[in-house]
């Protein structure tokens, strides 16, 4: 054996609270980066101990360190002359089954910690697509918000200087992500080429133009509603006639809207920063057209309600209102404990998380307690990396493939990860979608890593 054998622990409690607390130790302040390794470790180290290769072999620990962390220093000219200084980062998490696939988040949230919780996510949710990703994450505490086209064009052309040493079609492909949309890809992408002489597929997510692919912008909200689909199919119900609920009112809650519309579902809510449009009769094509061009004009929900009269709710989150289903399509943790409650009381009967990790540790507990239908982030919304990975395929092959073949390949990958869920996630009358989805994304990498002896 490449590594020496060890007593295993005495408890699944024990080894959990050992390793969390030498994780926290190594990683103090990081908080966000804890809940991610938590939720993990929950589902994950019961099904170590059945294996013990996986404990002898330290997969845990050695998947919880990152490969490398690169922080960087970003400066840039605004359009007053002054210089202007930001933070960049890139967590190259994981290679084991591919190389490092993940977004960029441009936010004044982004920390070191967010993006570790970002990149550990990553590594399982690439794996649960089948395709050959590793994982990462990157990004910067800039603000695009009132930035001029100008600005937000100098700040990309300054960050893929330092970002391009150390990323490539085969080493690491980084993609968009909150504040990171085709306009800033496109900057980013057109000073890789600038620095590197290469037309290759280095950043996904591009413009059709330049080797992008067909629904690559639908695709994590398309995907989303077609992960929910199997899940109902897998207890024989379908979307006609359910009230969903969705937080959010960006591009993966706008096409999960379109498709849940499609389907016969009808969409009752969709929120921004500053709160939430109720409309009890459903949204229509006109609304959701109406919506995608405040988001492009920069302009709040508050609109939606001066034009067609319906109710906005300020400072509010929509999980007070009654529904079959939710969609957290926001950004992290925005479902609280309370929330959790109020919703199962109020009958919600499934939550699908469009966002990462939009639901708190004492949220999800909750929903599984009383066996509510959850579909968690790294399976749930998988859509956008996988659209990703065939944007990849479609790079290497120098050819691009028709809406259609795209979409029949995303709702097969999204089948298959319900499956693997279901194959880990299975217990007596229900299916525990996170334990699925965390044993069936682990293994595949642990395995890799076991195979490499120690590295």
């Amino acid at each position: 054996m490449p590594y020496q054998l060890r007593n295993l622990p005495p408890s699944e409690k024990d080894y959990k609270q050992e390793f969390m607390k030498e994780l926290t130790l190594k990683n103090p302040g990081e908080t966000e980066f804890h809940q991610a390794v938590e939720e993990v470790v929950d589902s994950v180290i019961p099904f170590i101990l059945e294996n013990p290769k996986y404990y002898h072999g330290k997969i845990l620990e050695r998947l919880v360190e990152p490969d490398r962390i690169i922080s960087f220093r970003v400066c840039w000219e605004d359009d007053k002359g002054e210089i202007q200084v930001n933070k960049g980062f890139r967590v190259q998490f994981n290679n084991a089954i591919g190389p490092y696939k993940g977004g960029l988040r441009f936010h004044p949230s982004v920390s070191q910690s967010v993006l570790k919780f970002l990149g550990f996510e990553q590594i399982f949710k690439n794996s649960l697509t089948t395709l050959p990703l590793g994982g990462g994450k990157g990004g910067s505490d800039f603000d695009p918000k009132g930035k001029s086209n100008r600005e937000i064009m100098r700040f990309c052309q300054s960050y893929m200087t330092e970002l391009s040493k150390h990323i490539g079609e085969n080493t690491d492909i980084p993609a968009g992500d909150i504040g990171v949309g085709a306009r800033e890809v496109s900057y980013l992408y057109g000073q890789y080429k600038r620095l590197n002489n290469k037309f290759v597929g280095v950043l996904t997510g591009k413009g059709i133009e330049y080797g992008g692919s067909k629904i690559r912008t639908e695709a994590t909200g398309y995907g989303l509603i077609y992960f929910c689909q199997n899940v109902l199919s897998h207890i024989g119900e379908d979307f006609n006639g359910k009230e969903c609920i969705i937080s959010g009112s960006g591009n993966v809650a706008q096409f999960a809207s379109k498709k849940l519309i499609e389907l016969g579902a009808k969409v009752i809510t969709l929120s921004d920063s500053t709160g939430f449009i109720h409309v009890p009769e459903g949204l229509s094509s006109e609304h959701l057209k109406f919506v995608s061009e405040l988001k492009l004009e920069r302009k709040g929900l508050a609109e939606f309600s001066k034009k067609f009269g319906h109710e906005f709710i300020p400072g509010k989150k929509p999980w007070h209102i009654k529904a079959d289903l939710a969609f957290p399509c926001a950004t992290q943790n925005e479902i609280t404990e309370d929330d959790a409650i109020t919703m199962v009381n109020n009958g919600v009967r499934g939550v699908f998380e469009g966002a990462n990790m939009p639901t708190t540790a004492q949220a999800t507990k909750i929903f599984l307690d009383n066996k509510l239908l959850f579909g968690p982030g790294k399976a749930a919304n998988a859509g956008g990396v996988a659209i990703s990975g065939l944007e990849m395929t479609q790079n290497s092959m120098r050819m691009s493939w028709n809406e259609q073949d795209v979409d029949e390949k995303l709702k097969q990958i999204m089948a298959e990860i319900h499956r693997s869920c279901v194959k880990y996630g299975e217990e007596k009358d229900f299916v525990n979608y996170v334990k699925g989805a965390n044993i069936a994304g682990f293994i595949k990498v642990a395995e890799a890593m076991l195979a490499y002896g120690v590295y």
